[in-house]
C-alpha cells in the first residue's frame, strides 16, 4: 500500500541509461540530493512521468538494497517514446512505492525458487532476484528460465554471467526461433519448462506475456505444482495506484491495492479478464 507521501511527485535526475536492446532501455535515477527517491520492496512500482507529456505506472526492476532507482522500460507510446529521447541529466517526476510486494521475507524464505520470464516480463523479476542474491543464505536453490523473441531481445544480458556465478543458481535461456549464432535453446518458455521439468519442490514466481503465463502455469501444474506454489504480477494493468481509478479491478480485487503481485490461487477467484 501507498503513504500520503507516495503521493506526492518529486523530481528524479537521471544518472546513467543502458540501452538493453534496440527499444528498450534501463534508466538509473535518483532523487536532487543524490539519493533514493523513497523506500522500495520487490515488486513494487513507481509513477514516472513528464510534465506536459504524461504519467504512468512502472515496476521498479532495482534490488532495495541498490543507491540509485532503476527502470528498465520498453518504447511503446508517447511517453515511453520521450523517455528514451532523454539523457543524463534530464528530470522527471516520480512517485511511490505503489503496491504489495513478492513476500520475500516471509512466504519465499528459506525455499527453493524458480523465476520464469519472457520478454520485458524479466524487469519486475530482476527486483527479486537481485533481493535473493543480496540475502543468498535465506534461500534455497535458485533457477531462473528467461525467452525472448530474439538473442537481441534478451534484457540484462552484462548480468547473466554474474547471476550464474551465484551459489546453486542455474541459468537457463531460450529464444523463440533459431539464429544464426545463437548456441543456446530455441522454443517458447513453456515448452523449455517441459523440457527440463523441474520438480515441484520450489515456488515459482513468474511474469511475461499473458499467453506465457497461462501456458507455463498449465506446465508447472502438469509438473505437480499446486497453484498455491505460484507468484505472478499484474503490475501491467495499475494505473492510477490507489483504487480510485478502477482501470485495475478485477472482480472484487484492485490490482494496484490488493496485488499487483497474486499467489496463483487467488486468480481463480477472479473473472477471466485479468
Amino acid at each position: 500500500m501507498c503513504s500520503p507521501d507516495s503521493l506526492i511527485p518529486g523530481v528524479g535526475v537521471i544518472q546513467k541509461i543502458i540501452d538493453e536492446t534496440a527499444d528498450t532501455k534501463t534508466f538509473y535515477v535518483l532523487n536532487k540530493k543524490g539519493k533514493k527517491s523513497f523506500p522500495h520492496m520487490p515488486g513494487q512500482c513507481a509513477m514516472i512521468g513528464i510534465p506536459g507529456v504524461g504519467e504512468a505506472m512502472f515496476s521498479i526492476s532495482s534490488a532495495k538494497s541498490t543507491d540509485a532507482m532503476e527502470f528498465t522500460i520498453k518504447s511503446v507510446g508517447k511517453l515511453t517514446n520521450y523517455l528514451h529521447k532523454l539523457e543524463a541529466g534530464n528530470e522527471i517526476t516520480l512517485r511511490g512505492a505503489y503496491g504489495n510486494p513478492f513476500p520475500v521475507d516471509d512466504e519465499l524464505k528459506g525455499k527453493n525458487l524458480l523465476f520464469i520470464a519472457g520478454g520485458i516480463g524479466i524487469a519486475p523479476l530482476r527486483s527479486v532476484i537481485r533481493y535473493v542474491f543480496a540475502n543468498r543464505a535465506n534461500y534455497g536453490s535458485i533457477d531462473i528460465v528467461y525467452g525472448a523473441r530474439s538473442a537481441s531481445d534478451l534484457l540484462y544480458k552484462h548480468e547473466f554471467d554474474t547471476w550464474k556465478e551465484q551459489s546453486n543458481t542455474r541459468v537457463y535461456l531460450t529464444i523463440d526461433r533459431a539464429e544464426k549464432d545463437w548456441n543456446g535453446n530455441v522454443g517458447f518458455v513453456p515448452t523449455y519448462l517441459k523440457d527440463i521439468g523441474f520438480a515441484p519442490n520450489r515456488t515459482a514466481i513468474i511474469c511475461g506475456p499473458p499467453v506465457m503465463i497461462k501456458y507455463s502455469l498449465a506446465e508447472l501444474e502438469g509438473m505437480e505444482f499446486d497453484k498455491t506454489q505460484v507468484y505472478t504480477t499484474l503490475e501491467m494493468r495499475m494505473k492510477c495506484g490507489i483504487g480510485k481509478c478502477g482501470r485495475c479491478n478485477i472482480g472484487s480485487k484492485y490490482a494496484c491495492k490488493d496485488g499487483p503481485v497474486f499467489r496463483c490461487d487467488e486468480l481463480d477467484f477472479m473473472p477471466d479478464e485479468y
